[in-house]
C-alpha cells in the first residue's frame, strides 16, 4: 500500500504562486507515475500534470502548461507542483495520485490511478 499526503494549498490572489507537495510513504516501488488532479465544485476531476519516475518525462494539461511545473525529490519521496500565474479558474481541490506500473499512459485519466491523497484546497480570489 502507498499513502499520499498533500500539503501547500491555501488562498492566493490572481497572479500569485503556490507550491503543493505530495509526500509518499509505504511501498512506492511499483508506482512510476505520479499525477496531479484538481476538482472544482460541480466539475469533473481534471488531470493537470504527471511525472514519470526514473526519467525526465513530464505531462501537462493545456490549461496549465507553461504555468505549472511538476518535479520530484526521490530522496524525500515527495512530488511537487509549482503553480505560477494563478487565476480564479485554478480554484479547486488538488489531489496527488500514484499509478501502478512502469509508464504514465493515460496519465490524465483518474480511473488509471490506484492511490490517492486526501486533497488540498487552492482558492484564487481577489
Amino acid at each position: 500500500q502507498l499513502q499520499l499526503v498533500e500539503s501547500g494549498g491555501g488562498a492566493v490572489q490572481p497572479g500569485g504562486s503556490l507550491r503543493l507537495s505530495c509526500a509518499a510513504s509505504g511501498d512506492s516501488g511499483s508506482t512510476a507515475c505520479m499525477g496531479w488532479f484538481r476538482q472544482a465544485p460541480g466539475k469533473e476531476r481534471e488531470g493537470i500534470a504527471a511525472s514519470r519516475n526514473g526519467s525526465a518525462l513530464t505531462y501537462y494539461a493545456d490549461s496549465v502548461r507553461g504555468r505549472f511545473t511538476v518535479s520530484r525529490d526521490n530522496g524525500k519521496n515527495t512530488v511537487y507542483l509549482q503553480m505560477n500565474s494563478l487565476n480564479p479558474e485554478d480554484t479547486g481541490l488538488y489531489y496527488c495520485a500514484a499509478k501502478l506500473g512502469p509508464t504514465c499512459s493515460n496519465w490524465n485519466v483518474a480511473g488509471a490511478y490506484h492511490f490517492w491523497g486526501q486533497g488540498t484546497q487552492v482558492t484564487v480570489s481577489s
